[in-house]
């Protein structure tokens, strides 16, 4: 972990401590706009095949979104989302060899990241950005999502007519909500059960929906779609456990792929992942 990133760290702690002293609602609802806050964005750059992209506008809630697009008008449309703290243009190993198959290829940065406005994001509005492009950009039939990408595409394909012709490709999803609120209280150090509670009532009190909704293990039951899952065991960000919940279920309709090694973001690096995913696609 980088100084600078401890030292900003250190200070949240000491912060959200005086807080939750103060007021357990008031700590929850700065714990999940931190929560929702990417601080460690990647780094902004143009990829070579992002010169020669389609630029595409929209709005989201009043945020202006930037989107690409390759290929426009070829009958087999694929949706690239990536996760969080991150960008589109890290997909850039993802477009030509999709090209090469004659595909239509469609890319957003999400609110708050890349070149997209904003300064938070979760779940409801990234699914949201998923449904706006699918029905003004769509029919979508291919999709390839990354880590809190393969979240909110599962939430926004339980609201879209599809079939097991529809292909969805997750790459180490962020599976449970729950479990990444866990993992955010842990960094944090907040053990104050009382603002826990608090957090999850402000969810509730945001979308009307319980944390544990925010779950592609909930999800997947109103999926058809073929899908890959590839996950690997040593990820520190979407642990593989709870993707075991999911494998567990025996769903027909789901292909595993476990790997060793390639953690959260090198395992949609990977070449022999890149063929994998073009031949399921």
């Amino acid at each position: 972990m980088k100084i600078k990133k401890k030292l900003v760290l250190s200070y949240i702690r000491v912060k959200f401590k005086i807080l939750s002293l103060v007021s357990t609602r008031k700590a929850a609802a700065k714990a999940f706009e931190l929560f929702c806050t990417p601080l460690d964005k990647s780094e902004k750059r143009t990829p070579s095949v992002f010169m020669f992209a389609e630029p595409l506008h929209d709005t989201l809630n009043g945020k202006k979104i930037k989107g690409y697009r390759w290929n426009a008008g070829k009958p087999v449309k694929v949706l690239i989302l990536h996760g969080f703290a991150s960008a589109a243009d890290k997909f850039h190993r993802y477009v030509l060899p999709l090209l090469e198959k004659d595909y239509e290829v469609i890319a957003f940065d999400a609110p708050a990241h890349g070149s997209s406005e904003g300064d938070t994001l979760n779940a409801l509005e990234y699914s949201q950005l998923v449904e706006k492009v699918i029905k003004e950009y769509g029919p979508v039939n291919r999709f390839i999502a990354h880590s809190f990408g393969g979240l909110a595409l599962c939430l926004a394909v339980e609201n879209i007519a599809h079939d097991a012709d529809t292909k969805i490709v997750l790459i180490a999803p962020a599976t449970e909500t729950a479990t990444a609120v866990d993992t955010a209280f842990k960094i944090l150090q907040i053990k104050n059960k009382k603002v826990r509670t608090a957090f999850d009532e402000h969810i509730f009190k945001l979308s009307n929906r319980h944390t544990a909704w925010f779950s592609i293990s909930r999800a997947m039951k109103n999926i058809k779609a073929s899908v890959l899952w590839i996950h690997d065991e040593l990820d520190d960000v979407t642990p593989l456990s709870d993707a075991l919940k999911v494998k567990e279920q025996n769903y027909p309709n789901i292909k595993f792929i476990i790997t060793k090694g390639l953690g959260h973001r090198k395992i949609y690096r990977d070449e022999n992942i890149k063929k994998e995913v073009f031949n399921f696609l």
